[in-house]
């Protein structure tokens, strides 16, 4: 097993022939920092509108590493932490703008893969947000009254008997449905995306780490341990790993979700849970649980409780607590399921701005432009971000820069040890929320944490 493999079900059920890393030193007018769904769709994009560019991604392990090869594929139109939180702190405007974004991103990621024949396993099965109890019933239907204030439409409610009638399982007492949604395998899109990149004529440079940048009288200088390239133009597509970056280390936090992923289902274990739409689905909790069926057969569960560190250790993708709260989780949904055995467990880090919403835009002056906060939601947004950066880069003023969270002013984190004193207040209160809603619902609703 190769090293990128032990990170993710996809990444290791997957064959992949890695690119070589940069050797020496070169010349580029772009360089991209990141090889996931944004950096690489920057790329293409950039081509796409100036064939005649140099374009050069550098990743530091291998495409699809980082979130976009492990996170559970759900392409939704969700704008950062939820449509609630957006609304309460930006407003009716903003909001109604950005979920009309979002509708785009996700129609968006689809005419990708008509187009350019992305074999990702992309399939429009839906989304369906479950409430486990009353509590949640009643925030799921605000939600609903909300997104119908602003105009999103496509959304409905579905009774208990709807719902327990397409997916079976005694805690779902209805649930938000959406069916313009939908899945796709994460990692096999990341490694798609690399080859319209390449196609359209972009370099991509995988086992190249990036050490410094700096700005220069022309430009920029990009710094790896075997090779400078000279650059016009830095993009800064490296979302949770923003941290490592002078330049973008206070633009947000990482913070670490964990999933798991069951044996392949048996004929009989698909017919006692039902969900023969394969939709994905999530909870209504402020640390949800989302599960999905794989292209292979299995139940993939993700969420529960979340990790955030001090410093900029990007290494926490091992919590055995986590990933028992998640098989725990699995028979609590689905008691039909107590035997199933789970063959792979893993974790990876998401990106959260202090106002738990998406940011993109110039870092200082047009040399450097950056790319920040999927809070979790990334699998649609991060593609179509690549159009506003691929603008941005060739400073072209378009409805896409236009949008209010493109060079908006984005309140920083602060410094350690007030960044971690902050983040777990944040998750403190999400927790004493969830603990809250759940009493006498859930059992132990953050066991493990």
């Amino acid at each position: 097993m190769k090293d990128y493999q032990k990170k993710s079900f996809w990444l290791a059920t997957t064959d992949y022939e890695e690119n070589p890393p940069l050797q020496g030193d070169a010349r580029a007018d772009v360089v991209i920092i990141g090889g996931g769904f944004s950096g690489l769709s920057t790329a293409f994009h950039i081509k796409q509108q100036d064939a005649g560019a140099d374009v050069a991604v550098l990743e530091a392990q291998v495409v699809g590493y980082g979130a976009s090869g492990r996170n559970g594929g759900f392409s939704m139109t969700i704008f950062g932490a939820s449509l609630t939180v957006t609304h309460m702190i930006h407003g009716e405007g903003k909001t109604r703008d950005a979920y009309a974004y979002m509708v785009d991103a996700v129609n968006y990621l689809e005419s990708l893969v008509t187009t350019h024949q992305l074999q990702c396993d992309f399939t429009r099965s839906g989304f369906l947000r479950a409430a486990t109890n009353p509590n949640y019933v009643k925030r799921i239907q605000h939600e609903l009254e909300l997104a119908q204030k602003i105009g999103l439409d496509g959304v409905s409610w579905w009774e208990k008997d709807e719902t327990q009638a397409a997916v079976h399982s005694p805690m779902f007492l209805g649930g938000w449905w959406e069916p313009r949604c939908a899945l796709v395998h994460p990692a096999k899109l990341a490694r798609e995306l690399k080859r319209i990149a390449e196609e359209a004529g972009a370099q991509v440079y995988e086992r190249t780490p990036v050490t410094q940048v700096e700005r220069t009288a022309s430009g920029v200088r990009v710094h790896t341990p075997h090779g400078i390239i000279q650059a016009q133009k830095v993009v800064f597509a490296t979302n949770a790993w923003s941290l490592l970056f002078p330049w973008t280390k206070r633009k947000q936090v990482p913070a670490w979700t964990f999933m798991v992923a069951t044996e392949p289902l048996s004929p009989e274990d698909w017919a006692a849970i039902g969900w023969e739409q394969g939709m994905g689905i999530e909870d209504a909790r402020n640390l949800i649980h989302y599960f999905r069926p794989s292209p292979d057969g299995r139940l993939l569960m993700g969420g529960g409780p979340v990790v955030v560190g001090f410093g900029d250790d990007m290494d926490r993708d091992e919590n055995p607590p986590a990933w028992r709260h998640l098989e725990t989780f699995i028979q609590q949904i689905f008691p039909q399921l107590r035997d199933v055995r789970i063959e792979y467990r893993w974790g990876g880090p998401f990106s959260a701005t202090l106002d738990l919403v998406p940011a993109l835009g110039y870092v200082g002056d047009e040399r450097a432009i950056y790319n920040v906060g999927c809070i979790g939601h990334g699998v649609s947004l991060m593609p179509s971000n690549g159009r506003i950066l691929a603008d941005l880069v060739l400073e072209r003023k378009t409805a896409l820069t236009d949008l209010w969270f493109v060079n908006r002013r984005l309140l920083p984190w602060p410094p350690e040890p007030l960044r971690l004193a902050l983040s777990h207040g944040v998750l403190g209160y999400m927790r004493v929320e969830d603990w809250w809603n759940e009493r006498g619902g859930l059992g132990e609703p953050d066991a493990g944490r």
